[in-house]
């Protein structure tokens, strides 16, 4: 059975999403759940000319696995599927030392707070507070109020020390 490429793209521009949906399971032989419009429309067009026209030829195919060996993977699955979604990041992150704002490691920030004291060790990889350590000064001052706010405006280490 011969596809009439012109015919099928002009019936796809007058489908709804949910049509849309349909129409790519039918040519894919698979369900999609995205409802993005445009983008099933260049699948299935694509699809309905491959099976029209051919595929690829074999050096363009060579060359595609060529090229994608230098693109980024992608390090989160899709939905649903059972890979594991890659390294995952556990412990303090080395901090930029760079910051002005910042009294050197070994130093201690305190800070008054609904009556009681709040003392924070500054380490050189992060902030100790209450025997855990903290990747920033705005999670510290999370761990303290209960909610986000900034780590330097909570310290009051944003403006200079008056004499």
């Amino acid at each position: 059975m011969e596809i009439n490429v012109a015919k099928e793209l002009a019936a796809l521009q007058r489908l709804t999403p949910t049509d849309l949906r349909a129409r790519y399971a039918e040519v894919f032989g698979e369900p999609t759940t995205t409802g993005n419009r445009t983008w099933l429309v260049r699948r299935i067009a694509w699809r309905l000319q491959v099976l029209a026209e051919g595929d690829l030829s074999a050096r363009a195919r060579t060359r595609a696995v060529q090229l994608a060996r230098d693109a980024d993977i992608r390090l989160i699955p899709p939905k649903g599927s059972t890979a594991s979604a890659g390294p995952v990041h556990t412990g303090t992150v080395p901090r930029d030392t760079s910051d002005a704002r910042l009294p050197p490691p070994g130093s201690v920030i305190t800070r008054a707070y609904k009556g009681a004291t709040v003392h924070v060790k500054v380490l050189p990889t992060g902030f100790e507070y209450d025997g855990r350590v903290f990747p920033s000064l705005s999670a510290v001052a999370k761990a303290v109020t209960g909610t986000h706010c900034n780590g330097f405006h909570f310290f009051k280490l944003n403006k200079p020390e008056r004499a």
